[in-house]
């Protein structure tokens, strides 16, 4: 999988362009490494309208509970269904077989407020290094 192909956002959810209108959706790789093992996926439903940074669905892991936000607006037009039985799959491989729904986005513009991978490597790095401080200070 090419993460330069992949948007984020802050909230470590994440959108792949899979054709002019549609993404599919997931949660990134550093977020499913701080929940641990992931124990339970709770998914959107088919033809739910969402909003750009609404919680779209949830995952929970033996040490917590994280939610999902949508990166793009648009409608839910398939859902992982694998996630329901396997929902391992998702800290096994974020982002290919792990990912969570596919949206039909109502503005494709929405992509552009959205970090590239290499954008959201030098976030998550300032991120753990606000962590690390904070640590030291405790």
């Amino acid at each position: 999988m090419d993460r330069e192909e992949i948007l984020f956002t802050k909230e470590h959810s994440w959108a792949r362009i899979e054709d002019e209108d549609t993404v599919s959706i997931g949660l990134s790789e550093f977020a499913v490494e701080e929940l641990g093992e992931v124990t339970f996926v709770e998914l959107p439903s088919i033809g739910e309208e969402v909003s750009q940074m609404e919680v779209i669905a949830s995952v929970e892991s033996l040490r917590d509970t994280m939610e999902v936000y949508s990166p793009v607006s648009g409608e839910i037009v398939e859902v992982n269904e694998m996630l329901i039985d396997n929902p391992s799959l998702l800290s096994e491989d974020p982002y290919g077989d792990g990912w969570i729904a596919i949206i039909r986005m109502h503005d494709p513009d929405e992509l552009q407020r959205l970090m590239p991978g290499e954008e959201y490597e030098d976030y998550l790095e300032a991120l753990k290094a606000e962590i690390e401080e904070h640590d030291e200070e405790i």
